[in-house]
C-alpha cells in the first residue's frame, strides 16, 4: 500500500502544480502583449531637432509606445525600406522618394500625404571672411569650398543642383563642391570652417549657432520642397503607426514644426 502511495504522490504533486504553471505562462504572455510598442520612424535628417522635441510629448500621452528615430538622407532611407529594413513611418524631404515607395506598394494605400514645406538657403560661417549675397558670388576666389548634399540621395543637394543649373553655374563650380551625406553634414562643414558656404534648409540654418544665412535662394529656381509622411506597409504595429501618423498633423505637432522654421503644407 505504501509503495502505491509513493508512486502516486509525484503524480498528485504534478497535477497540483500544473494549473499554477499554466497560469504563470499565460501571465507571461499577457505581460508581453501589454508591453510597450517601439515604433521606428525613418526621417529626413533636416527633421532631427523638431522630431526630437516631439518625442517626449508623444510618449507622455501614449504610455504604451516608445519612439525610435532613424535619421538620414531621404534617398538612403528609401533604399533601406526597399531592402526590408524595419520601419513603421517614413518622413521624406522630397516627394520623389516617397512616391518611389508608393509605386512599389511599400507605403500603405491612402496613408501618405504632404505634411510640411521648407526653403533652401546658403549659409556661411559667422566669422568667415568670405561673403555672398547671390549664387553668382559663389564664383568668387574667396569661396574656395562649397558644401552640397549628394544630389542623388540628398534632396537638399538635388534642389541646390537645380538652382545652380538654372543659373548656369553648376559646371563651373564643380571644382569647389564638397559633398555631404546629408544636410546635417553639409551644415557641419560650414560650422567647422571646412567649407566657405553650404546649401541647407532654412530650418537647419535657424537652428545653428555657428553658421548664418547669407541669402535665400529663389524658390522658383528649384522644385517645391515638400515633406511627405507615410505609413510603411510592412509595419507590425499598424494601430500605433496610425496614431503617430495622425499626431504629426495635430496642432501641437505642427506648432513645433513651425517653431523650427517649417511651413505647413497646403
Amino acid at each position: 500500500m505504501k509503495a502505491i502511495i509513493k508512486s502516486v504522490r509525484p503524480l498528485l504533486i504534478m497535477l497540483t502544480l500544473m494549473p499554477m504553471l499554466l497560469l504563470a505562462a499565460c501571465g507571461s504572455r499577457a505581460a508581453g502583449m501589454n508591453g510597450k510598442v517601439e515604433l521606428t520612424i525613418s526621417a529626413a535628417a533636416s527633421l532631427t531637432d523638431a522630431l526630437n522635441e516631439l518625442k517626449p510629448l508623444y510618449e507622455k500621452t501614449h504610455a504604451n509606445t516608445s519612439i525610435a528615430y532613424n535619421f538620414g538622407a531621404s534617398g538612403a532611407l528609401q533604399q533601406q525600406i526597399e531592402q526590408g529594413a524595419p520601419a513603421d513611418v517614413f518622413l521624406s524631404a522630397a516627394s520623389k522618394n516617397m512616391q518611389a515607395l508608393v509605386d512599389k506598394k511599400l507605403i500603405r494605400p491612402g496613408r501618405e500625404r504632404n505634411l510640411l514645406t521648407n526653403e533652401l538657403v546658403v549659409v556661411v560661417p559667422p566669422s568667415g571672411k568670405a561673403s555672398a549675397t547671390s549664387l553668382q558670388d559663389l564664383q568668387k576666389a574667396s569661396m574656395k569650398r562649397i558644401a552640397i548634399g549628394i544630389p542623388e540621395s540628398v534632396p537638399a543637394g538635388k534642389y541646390a543642383m537645380e538652382a545652380l543649373r538654372g543659373s548656369k553655374l553648376w559646371d563651373g563650380l564643380q571644382p569647389k563642391l564638397v559633398q555631404g551625406k546629408d544636410v546635417k553634414q553639409v551644415l557641419q562643414y560650414v560650422e567647422t570652417g571646412n567649407a566657405d558656404a553650404g546649401f541647407v534648409y532654412k530650418t537647419d540654418a535657424l537652428a545653428s549657432k555657428k553658421a548664418e544665412i547669407a541669402f535665400t535662394i529663389d524658390p522658383a529656381s528649384y522644385s517645391p520642397i515638400l515633406y511627405p509622411v507615410g505609413i510603411v506597409s510592412s509595419t507590425k504595429h499598424e494601430e500605433a503607426a496610425e496614431a503617430f501618423y495622425a499626431f504629426l498633423s495635430s496642432e501641437e505637432a505642427l506648432n513645433i514644426f513651425i517653431k523650427y522654421g517649417f511651413s505647413v503644407s497646403p
